[in-house]
């Protein structure tokens, strides 16, 4: 049975998107799991490691900053280097229903991590979607997790070492960014995209809204937290943004669909665009969040409507 709109499904949106009809949703948008191991939901292989997921002396002395310990990039063992083929082909399991479900000429706007985002956008390319572009959300806190290789060697007592290699890092350069991969499915053929939009309303995208969140009609956003509003998820993300996103693809009336929708930004801020929203969450606790945040939502609405009555 077909969940209905404005609502939100606990369960697996691998299997509930399954219920839904073709060409049902005007846009897609979410922030899917990275597969880098930020939480238990975010372990996509299946090798293990005894060290995965813990912590070390390092991670308890800075505190919140990181609180799991990650795989390096080369992993522990030989099974370790399957783990992105084995991304995309988790992503490669819901890419060909995410398909079936959007109308033709719909946007679907996807969070990808930066190691892996590559997978994501080759399993969404051979699903059949037209990958259009990467923007770019400027992170307003991003933590440095690079450690000092001289603090490595001094802890050995390789002193020379460690006045060899002063100023030198283990890992990346701060990330002050996340991807956004943008991707269209395809139009019929022997059309244009201005026919797309008036047969089905979407395919074009709506610059003179979107540059309200920036100067220009750029491929990088800047849109920070409101304050109070962090905190909810591990990989929250701010409602101004998803609203930018909504508002770039989709008029009033249309529905968003965000098969990950973890304790809902993107369902909130459908809501407060007049946009209709549907939401999958396998975690109880986060979709009670997320309902959480609607009903304060719907209830603010209508206060603000009673004191307009009142004047």
């Amino acid at each position: 049975m077909t969940p209905p709109k404005n609502s939100i499904v606990v369960g697996d949106s691998i299997r509930g998107i399954k219920t839904l009809p073709d060409d049902f949703v005007h846009m897609i948008l979410s922030d899917i799991p990275y597969g880098i191991g930020a939480d238990e939901w975010d372990v996509l292989h299946d090798n293990s490691n005894s060290a995965f997921l813990g912590s070390s002396p390092a991670q308890q002395k800075a505190g919140a900053v990181f609180k799991k310990r990650g795989k390096p990039i080369n992993g522990w063992s030989d099974a370790d280097r399957a783990i992105p083929r084995q991304y995309y082909e988790w992503c490669s399991r819901w890419a060909s229903e995410w398909l079936r479900v959007l109308k033709p000429g719909g946007t679907a706007i996807l969070f990808a991590g930066r190691r892996y985002m590559h997978r994501c956008i080759s399993a969404l390319e051979d699903a059949g979607f037209s990958y259009k572009d990467m923007l770019a959300w400027m992170r307003d806190r991003a933590p440095h997790r690079a450690q000092r290789l001289s603090v490595v060697y001094e802890r050995r007592g390789a002193l020379q070492a460690a006045a060899t290699w002063t100023g030198w890092r283990v890992g990346n350069l701060r990330p002050t960014f996340e991807p956004i991969l943008w991707f269209a499915k395809p139009y019929k053929i022997g059309t244009t995209i201005a026919d797309n939009v008036l047969a089905h309303g979407v395919g074009a995208f709506n610059e003179e809204a979107f540059v309200r969140y920036g100067r220009s009609p750029d491929n990088v956003l800047a849109c920070g937290f409101e304050p109070g509003e962090s905190g909810l998820h591990p990989t929250q993300k701010p409602v101004k943004l998803m609203q930018a996103l909504i508002e770039l693809a989709t008029l009033e009336g249309h529905l968003v669909l965000d098969p990950f929708c973890g304790s809902g930004s993107t369902l909130v801020a459908a809501r407060n665009l007049r946009r209709k929203y549907l939401g999958f969450e396998i975690n109880r606790e986060y979709a009670r969040v997320a309902e959480e945040r609607l009903v304060d939502r719907l209830c603010g609405d209508h206060e603000a409507r009673r004191i307009e009555r009142n004047g």
